[in-house]
């Protein structure tokens, strides 16, 4: 995660009309002078030059997409078009006096639900222009999508880079309400003394857990370093809420924090259980070994083949044998009652 303040870049020539459909548009939305988003086909041609605040969502496993995003003339930087570019995969925001870019991260989206698995969102912002594109499909982009398709209004691009930042935090959020239902479930298992493939479970659970918290702190000390930077330089169209944004990711990092606290501990408790069970089995089994030992050392003794061996004249040495052996194991036994290694 980084923020930095580059030098900006000399201004370069409008963004031209585009005079055909632009390849790899996942979405497209021009937001009006009076906050009003409007759709826009992503099949028919885009006049960028068009009044009104426009955002672009790109598909950026479309080599067309590429190739279109890197000969587009941009009031940016050009490390901006780099980064939209690239495949980088850590968190990071980057501003200069008319523009912010950078990278941030969210959840894939697998038909209409959260995954726990990550992804990256990389944007260049303008006054009036948002460009994003990601490589899988994302929960926060694709619920901001539906929030404008329903009339939300947006008041500049700020506005609508912070309702992204908001989405993903709500994704998070209701990822991680999931894995607090299920903690709960493992625990009262756990407490109950029913935690057959609890370990598993716990350990998935504890591994989301590590995700979320690494992806929110990482996106939570990006704005946290906007804010102590400051944002008088920029225009006031472009100034985020990062202390608000920071804030909130924070309690959620925090709940994340104490989920993954509470797993580690049932998973020690866990172990506790597992190694008393191991420990039990390992002395029923060493109680049984005692209890026969001394009929294995007497049947041992009358099946040696030499002369001289007691009761073999006898009528009825096998029942004395058998008394013998019966005799060796309850007198085991009572020794081991005596010294309380048997209760």
């Amino acid at each position: 995660m980084q923020f930095k303040v580059p030098v900006a870049s000399p201004e370069v020539t409008p963004i031209p009309d585009a005079s055909e459909p632009i390849p790899g548009l996942v979405w497209a939305f021009r937001i009006h002078s009076d906050g009003k988003p409007e759709p826009l086909s992503v099949d028919a041609t885009i006049d960028i030059a068009h009044g009104g605040l426009l955002w672009l969502h790109f598909n950026l496993t479309d080599a067309r997409a590429l190739q279109w995003l890197a000969q587009i003339s941009l009031h940016a930087p050009e490390q901006a078009r780099a980064l939209l570019l690239s495949k980088d995969t850590y968190q990071q925001l980057h501003a200069t006096d008319d523009s912010i870019y950078g990278v941030i991260s969210d959840l894939l989206r697998d038909i209409d639900e959260a995954t726990e698995d990550t992804g990256y969102l990389r944007f260049l912002m303008t006054e009036r222009l948002l460009i994003s594109g990601r490589h899988h499909a994302l929960c926060a982009v694709d619920a901001t999508r539906r929030s404008l398709e329903q009339g939300q209004r947006i008041d500049s691009m700020a506005a609508l880079l912070e309702t992204i930042v908001e989405n993903v935090a709500d994704t998070m959020d209701g990822v991680a309400d999931s894995l607090a239902i299920s903690l709960d479930e493992i625990e009262e298992q756990v407490v109950s003394g029913d935690s057959r493939d609890m370990l598993q479970k716990l350990g998935r659970l504890r591994r989301t857990c590590v995700r979320l918290h690494r992806q929110l702190s990482g996106l939570r000390v990006v704005f946290q370093r906007l804010e102590a930077k400051g944002q008088r330089e920029l225009k006031p169209s472009l100034q985020l809420r990062a202390g608000k944004l920071a804030q909130r990711l924070d309690g959620l990092d925090h709940n994340v924090v104490e989920m993954r606290e509470r797993s580690r501990l049932l998973q020690e408790e866990l172990h506790l259980q597992i190694e008393e069970r191991g420990n039990e089995s390992l002395r029923v089994l060493s109680v049984l070994t005692a209890l026969l030992l001394p009929p294995t050392l007497v049947t041992g003794i009358f099946g040696m083949n030499t002369k001289g061996l007691p009761l073999t004249d006898t009528e009825t040495g096998f029942l004395w044998a058998g008394a013998l052996i019966l005799v060796s194991s309850a007198s085991a036994y009572a020794v081991m009652k005596r010294l309380r290694i048997v209760r």
